[in-house]
């Protein structure tokens, strides 16, 4: 008879993970095989990274799970590979051939293309994405060969570079807003240069202020020592380090823990990051009528049992206090 498996023992776990994810895997295996490695209570990812898709997949732990929006809503980066001449039904390499045709193009014309793109656009999201209809994900009808009518969106691409390419395949670097479809800016970049297209890879690398360079993989991550795994965790207010900080006394940050309004010689901000005593992060809060106001708080728990790893530069960069 076999004997039974060991149960895992979670233990709390605040901080930000900055995952390498690899190709073919899902965000959300990404996700649970982390928070297997910290042994970690809770955790979530900061925004669907396709399988298809390798690069940075912020991930959050415990008390940071408050501030994930803040990556959600942050402008991204992505390397994108341009497969010119050749259509998909999926806009990536995984659908069918639809249609294909001669590529004949420069760099200068490839340049001129994207230049097309650049500023406010509108999308209409494909069918192969992650977005919901009545509580299913678009790509499981689109697997199932049913079209769902969409509603096109609006997006911005701040800017495309070429990178490196020639004949039939390109690779772009992106900077765009969130919600961007990067399969469907290559569909469309593709038909501007008359031969069609479709997005052969993608990596991310940025999102936000947040770079891949500090990133680790899952295997890097599983040869690493506890007390490393630790280490290689930025701090609860990582997702938040470029918010102006404001650093309240004894007395101000209990209450402000408490939800309690403090008035203080503050200009108004929509966003900031606030201390206590001992550079204790407590949560984020706004500024009005020079009043602080709580937005997202930490526990007292969370306060005293986060991790305080040191932040990576220049990618994070401390901002100073709000003038009074």
């Amino acid at each position: 008879m076999n004997s039974p498996r060991p149960r895992l023992v979670r233990r709390a776990v605040h901080g930000v993970l900055l995952l390498d994810k690899g190709l073919g895997v899902s965000s959300n295996m990404a996700l649970q095989l982390a928070k297997r490695l910290f042994r970690a209570e809770k955790a979530g990812h900061t925004g669907t990274l396709d399988p298809l898709a390798t690069g940075l997949l912020p991930l959050c732990f415990g008390a940071a799970t408050k501030f994930a929006q803040v990556s959600l809503d942050a402008d991204k980066r992505y390397l994108a590979t341009l497969k010119l001449g050749v259509t998909t039904t999926s806009g990536d390499a995984e659908g069918e051939v639809v249609r294909e045709r001669p590529v004949a193009v420069s760099r200068p014309q490839v340049e001129a293309a994207c230049a097309g793109f650049v500023g406010a656009i509108s999308q209409l999201p494909p069918m192969h994405s992650a977005l919901k209809h009545e509580g299913k994900p678009l790509y499981d009808y689109a697997r199932a060969g049913i079209e769902i009518e969409r509603e096109p969106r609006n997006v911005t691409i701040h800017a495309i570079d070429v990178v490196e390419g020639e004949g039939d395949r390109w690779m772009l670097d992106v900077r765009c807003s969130k919600g961007t479809y990067i399969r469907t800016l290559a569909e469309d970049i593709g038909e501007a240069l008359g031969c069609g297209a479709h997005l052969a890879a993608l990596r991310r690398t940025g999102s936000g202020r947040l770079g891949i360079e500090s990133a680790l993989t899952i295997e890097a991550l599983e040869a690493l020592s506890p007390a490393e795994l630790d280490g290689a965790l930025l701090p609860v207010e990582a997702l938040v380090a470029d918010w102006p900080k404001v650093v309240l006394l004894a007395e101000d940050a209990g209450r402000f823990l408490a939800g309690v309004r403090r008035r203080l010689p503050l200009a108004d901000a929509a966003n900031v990051r606030v201390y206590g005593p001992g550079a204790a992060f407590l949560g984020s809060a706004h500024v009005a009528g020079g009043e602080l106001i709580a937005s997202r708080l930490l526990s007292p728990a969370e306060v005293g049992a986060a991790i305080p790893a040191p932040m990576p530069r220049p990618r994070i960069e401390e901002s100073e206090s709000l003038p009074s």
